[in-house]
């Protein structure tokens, strides 16, 4: 029974001595939503429900609310060692991806596979394969490939709408499925917190791998391009922009295309810009981890870690020694590359010390706690899932961040998932696929418009053809959710594929 139930006034209480606090649990969190969705600043929204639920914990007091969110939470968490090793990693591969994105060597690899493209088919093909290549950066994967692709599209007559999606497809979506990308890291971060505060044993590399295959839109949503390449199948938007294209109309009359902002296709660079630092990465973490067993063994998060940073230092290194030598760029010039990558994952640190701030602000609330208690009233536990994508796409396509929605509800569903019973890695790649189809379809979404923008395709165009695959792929995931909630079998991703792929070839010869 909550306070609020047994009559009492909340601030009566010792928060110590309940299990939560009624309705006054979950406002915090219900702030950050509302904030999320209508300001679309995370940062602003994470900082307010950490504010409101520490003024709750200090009975009102704004003052002493603001000393206790700096002294107990913030600055905690920012030298929690193992909050400072995920920061540390992150710096390293901010300052890695700014490098590979600039460097000249991903456009080179691009040209190379552009010239066994052939036909229209094909080139779809070579540039959803030139996007999944390019795995280590969502937002450098439109920027890199798009440009070098742009000029075979018109050769062959594909829409450039055609392409904005091949590139939005293979952005996210492949960066959230490889466990060494910073969304990884990112995401991994955010599970620790919780599965040490229910004192799970599993590591976060281990909870993270193990959600993969329940992170049915993703995957979804990078399987879809081969197969509508293959099949020539084009739904609603998009048809009628292959059918224009085809007659020779590069845009429609209205059409307002975004172009290039930095231009990296006619880098002069070499193909081993990409593969021998991506080489030096994968023989540093290997090295480091084989000694401990793995993969044949489980590793720790924290040996997972370290040996990762290690390798994106090593491999930026190697990046930056390759670039100097080159005739493009200085050792000096490099190296502020390398050092504004690094600054600019400044602003997902801040997210992240916030989110295990709003995380641990909720454990003290009992937030968990009330939600499980309303759930069990709810709705049946097998579609606790299904909810919990549902609740996660709207807010991500609201917000146009997926990284937001997972700092707000994987705190939330991890331990209510535990409560409940409900398998772990089917509730969380529910949230990581309600956050990335936000990501994938929302038209204020980063990634949306650099795909418009690498595509070199009108902004509004891309989503109005885009969307009917994504909310194909989101129906599948739906329903996939729902077996998944009833049986925690992986084998649900094979329904969620064939379900995808049935709608988008009926669809398609309905049209």
């Amino acid at each position: 029974m909550s306070l609020t139930q047994a009559g009492l006034p909340v601030q009566w209480a010792p928060v110590e001595s309940v299990e939560h606090l009624g309705f006054w649990s979950i406002l915090p969190i219900l702030l950050a939503i509302v904030c999320a969705v209508a300001t679309r600043k995370v940062i602003l929204a994470l900082f307010l429900g950490v504010y409101v639920g520490v003024v709750t914990l200090e009975h009102g007091n704004p003052v002493a609310a603001t000393t206790s969110m700096i002294r107990d939470y913030l600055v905690v968490q920012l030298t929690d060692s193992y909050n400072a090793g995920v920061l540390v990693l992150l710096a390293f591969i901010g300052g890695f991806v700014a490098l590979m994105e600039r460097s000249g060597g991903a456009a080179a690899f691009a040209r190379r596979a552009s010239r066994i493209v052939s036909n229209g088919v094909r080139m779809q093909l070579a540039a959803w394969l030139g996007g999944v290549l390019v795995f280590f950066s969502d937002l450098g994967t439109p920027l890199i490939v798009g440009p070098i692709f742009e000029p075979l599209t018109d050769r062959w007559k594909v829409s450039r709408e055609k392409l904005a999606w091949i590139l939005d497809s293979t952005a996210s979506p492949v960066a959230v499925l490889v466990p060494i990308t910073g969304w990884a890291v990112y995401i991994m971060g955010l599970i620790q917190k919780e599965y040490e505060a229910l004192g799970l044993s599993d590591s976060d590399w281990t909870a993270f791998v193990q959600a993969i295959p329940f992170n049915f839109f993703s995957i979804i949503t990078v399987v879809l391009v081969p197969v509508v390449a293959l099949a020539r199948i084009d739904l609603g938007a998009m048809r009628r922009a292959e059918e224009r294209t085809r007659g020779g109309e590069l845009y429609w009359p209205h059409s307002k295309p975004l172009r290039l902002p930095v231009d990296v296709s006619d880098s002069a660079g070499s193909a081993s810009l990409v593969w021998v630092p991506l080489l030096v990465l994968f023989v540093t973490l290997f090295g480091l981890l084989a000694p401990h067993g793995f993969p044949f063994e489980q590793v720790s998060g924290s040996v997972f870690r370290t040996a990762l940073t290690a390798g994106y230092f090593f491999g930026g290194v190697s990046l930056l020694a390759l670039m100097s030598l080159g005739p493009a760029q200085s050792f000096s010039e490099s190296f502020d590359l390398y050092t504004e990558g690094i600054q600019k994952m400044m602003t997902v640190a801040a997210i992240l010390i916030l989110a295990w701030s709003l995380g641990a602000v909720g454990r003290e609330l009992g937030t968990a706690s009330y939600i499980i208690e309303l759930a069990q009233d709810g709705a049946p536990r097998v579609l606790v899932p299904a909810l919990i994508f549902v609740v996660g796409a709207v807010m991500s396509f609201a917000t146009g961040s997926s990284w937001g929605s997972f700092a707000i509800l994987l705190p939330l569903v991890i331990p209510l998932a535990h409560s409940l019973e409900l398998a772990l890695p089917v509730s969380i790649g529910a949230v990581l696929s309600g956050g990335l189809f936000g990501d994938h379809a929302s038209p204020i979404s980063d990634t949306t418009i650099l795909s418009s923008t690498g595509a070199g395709a009108d902004h509004i165009d891309h989503v109005k053809t885009q969307l009917p695959y994504a909310l194909i792929a989101a129906g599948a995931s739906v329903v996939s959710f729902v077996i998944a909630g009833a049986t925690e079998t992986p084998w649900a991703l094979l329904l969620a594929v064939v379900l995808a792929v049935i709608g988008v070839v009926g669809l398609g010869r309905r049209e």
